[in-house]
Formats: C-alpha cells, structure tokens, sequence
C-alpha cells in the first residue's frame, strides 16, 4: 500500500502540501511566542518605569546623602517579603529598599548606568529567582551623590504566560493545520478532477481509433489533449495503412491461386489424380487463410466503428433461404424463433457474415435440424443457433476456443468458420461462446450488450 500511495500523484501532493503547511505553522509558532514574549517585557518594562519615575519623584537626601522614599508605593507584592515584585535606591552612604526585599539587596551592576533612559537587564534575584530588573542613575540635588534606582520582579509568572500562550496558541495552529490540510486535499481532488475526466474520454479513445480527445477545460491540460490526439492519429494511419496492405496481399495472392488452379485442373486431365488432389487441398487452405484474413481485417475496421441497425429475424431467414438451396441444407429443417421487429446495432452486413458463419457450420455436422432462436435481455440480445449434430468432446471444446484456433477444420467448407465469426461478433460488442445443445450436438451463444 505504501508504494501505492507514492506513486499516486493525489497523495503526493496532499502530503507535500500539509508537510509544507506544517513547517509553516511551525515556524509561525516560534515567532509568534517570541514575539509575545517580546511584547510581554516591553509591557514589563514600562510598567517598572512607571513606578520608578514615582520613586524618583518621591526620593529625598539625608543631611549625609542617605537616600529615602517617602511616600512608599503601595504595590500588595512591594509590602510582603520575597513577594516577587521590589524595588531599592542605593547610594555611596546607603540605601532604601522595599519591604519585600526583607534582608537581601538587588545586585550592583558592573557598570554604573549613564544617560537620561532606564536601562533592562536580567539578574539573579535576592531569593536566587531570575529576575528582570529595571535600573537608572539619577541626582537629585545639584550638588548631591549619586542615587541608583532599581526595580525588579520575577520572571517566572512571564515563562508561565510565555508557556501557556505556547500551547495556546499550538492546539490553535494544529487545528488550523487540519483545516488547511482539508482545503489541501479538496483543492488536490478540483486540481486533479480534469485528469479525472481524460481517463473517461481515452476508454473511448480506447474502444474507437477514430475517436478523439474533446478540448480540454483548462489550458494546462490542452497541450497533453493535443499530444495524445496527435498520438491517436498516428495509431489510426496505421491501422489503416496495416488493413490495406492486409487486403492488397490478400487479394493479390488470389491471382497467382487462379494460375495454380488451372495447373491442377491440366494434372487432373492428365491422368494426375492424386497430385492434382493435393494441390486442390493447398489451394483450399490458402483460400480459406486468405478469407480469414479479410474477415479479420473487416473485424478490425468494424472496432469503434458506428453501430449499424440489422433486423435480426430478416437476416436470420435470408440466410436460411441459401443455406436450403444447397445439398445438405436442403435434407434439413431449420426453426426460427426471433420475435419481429428485433433490430441489432450491427451492420446488417457484418451479421450476415457472422450467421453465415455459423449457421454453415451447423448445416454441415446437423442430422436433421437447425434452431435459430434470439430474445432480448436487461444487457442487449441473446442469440442461439443449436443443431442435432454429434457436438463437441469436452477436450475440444477448450482447444476449439483456444484464441487464433480454427473451429472448422474437420469438413469443407467456404464458410470464413467460427473463431472468424467470434471476432468478428467481438468487434461488433457482442460474445461468442460454444457449449452443448439440448438437440444433442452444438449450441452457439452469441450476446449482444446493448447500446
């Protein structure tokens, strides 16, 4: 099933387009958290600012330049110990810091911060927590020290959000995958449906060399229309060009056969029987091949060649009618029972050469009768033609159905026999099958599909 499924162009383009749509969603994954978490500690970093310019509007200097903070803020986390949230202002004489700070200290930083603007960094926390920590140097006396303002909350509420957007925004992206997966697979099958219907029309090309490709709905599959006609085309030219030379041997071999035929009928009068005899037999099997190979060729043109319109029970009797002028047919008694008016889509010609067949058949190996019978079906038309005959040996039957055996070997005959009947009952859409009739000899099945 697997190499199945690599070798269908359906799936492979389905899987390429949701491995694709995949990756994609991957990668907006990554930049989507990060670019929450980017925006969760710019939001940080303004809400740290806000409460250290109210810190440095509050700040004041001892007479020994000791900083103070007065008002507090008043921030629930600022008033409980390791409560996450702190904040101190530190100078060379000493510093100020919150109450949740309790007994630890923000760290120092390497380097005291310069300029008007807060600077972010991230530092161990004074409970060993990571921290995001807020600093600036300000002065608030003109003649004063120094005062480094530093604010810092924990991070781990950030990770946690960080951590729930992630698989928030996962399960969102996996079910947009699906959906997306699904318009994949349904814009594959609209895409693909095109190559769908140039299947339907090559069963026709298939069945008919004179057939063709219809113009193609989309401009991309016109140019596959076009090779394929052009392919069938050539096909047919050859097809053609191969009956006719069929035909021209055929008919060209006739002429010497004549010259060969008077040779044996001198032999004959000159006393010459028996070699006469053996050239008369030649001649008649290469009659017989040469017959053959016309049939088939009219078999080959009749395939995919408009149905005709025969009345089946008016050939059936004009059939009779010769095979009753002749020796054996004349001691014979024929039965027809084909209902009137049932008409076939075959040529009227071609059903004669294919009754003809077999009703010369039967005619030969009957005893004392011949049944015609024929009736429609749901699938098309039945017919059977049986006589008393001695039949078929189930060891013949087999060999006799066997594809390119004559069935007619065993008597003379003119007749083109019954495996040129069953190809040419094939070309015209029916089926030629052999069994035992109820009368004791053979029983003839030809099925017609209906049109």
């Amino acid at each position: 099933m697997t190499a199945t499924l690599a070798r269908s162009l359906h799936w492979r383009l389905l899987a390429g387009a949701a491995a694709a749509i995949l990756l994609a969603l991957c990668a907006a994954w990554l930049f989507m958290t990060l670019l929450f978490e980017r925006h969760i500690e710019r939001r940080l970093q303004d809400e740290l600012a806000r409460d250290g310019r109210r810190l440095v509007a509050a700040l004041s200097l001892d007479a020994d330049g000791a900083p103070s903070v007065d008002p507090v803020p008043m921030d629930p986390r600022l008033l409980t110990p390791a409560g996450g949230y702190y904040w101190q202002v530190s100078s060379d004489a000493g510093a100020a810091r919150s109450r949740s700070l309790w007994d630890g200290d923000l760290s120092q930083p390497p380097a005291p911060p310069t300029g008007d603007d807060w600077r972010m960094r991230r530092s161990e926390g004074p409970f060993g927590e990571e921290v995001s920590l807020l600093e600036r140097a300000v002065v608030p006396d003109a003649d004063g020290p120094q005062v480094l303002v530093q604010l810092a909350q924990d991070r781990a509420p950030l990770a946690a959000a960080r951590r729930e957007f992630g698989r928030e925004l996962a399960l969102f992206l996996l079910a947009l995958w699906l959906v997306l997966s699904l318009a994949a697979w349904l814009q594959v099958r609209l895409g693909l449906r095109p190559l769908g219907h140039i299947r339907g029309d090559l069963a026709a090309l298939r069945a008919s060399a004179s057939a063709r490709l219809p113009e193609a709905r989309l401009r991309e599959i016109q140019p596959l229309t076009d090779a394929i006609n052009a392919l069938a085309d050539a096909r047919e030219r050859d097809l053609e060009l191969a009956r006719h030379r069929a035909a021209d041997l055929a008919h060209g071999l006739k002429t010497p056969l004549s010259a060969i035929a008077a040779q044996s009928r001198r032999a004959r009068e000159s006393g010459a029987e028996q070699a006469a005899d053996g050239i008369d037999r030649g001649i008649a099997a290469i009659r017989r091949t040469i017959d053959a190979e016309l049939a088939r060729a009219r078999a080959a043109s009749l395939r995919g060649a408009p149905g005709g319109d025969a009345d089946l029970r008016t050939v059936a009797e004009r059939l009779v009618t010769v095979i009753e002028h002749t020796d054996k047919g004349g001691e014979l008694a024929f039965a027809i029972d084909i209902p009137a008016g049932l008409r076939l889509a075959v040529p009227a010609d071609v059903l004669s050469e294919i009754l003809g067949a077999v009703l010369e058949n039967a005619a030969r190996h009957a005893r004392r009768q011949v049944r015609i019978a024929a009736a429609p079906v749901a699938e098309g038309t039945v017919l059977t033609i049986e006589d008393d005959g001695p039949g078929f040996t189930p060891g013949s039957l087999e060999t006799m159905l066997a594809r390119g055996g004559r069935l007619d070997e065993s008597g003379p005959g003119s007749g083109l026999g019954l495996s040129i009947a069953r190809e040419l009952a094939e070309a015209g859409g029916g089926r030629l099958a052999l069994s035992s009739s109820s009368l004791g000899g053979a029983l003839v099945r030809i099925d017609w599909r209906a049109a």
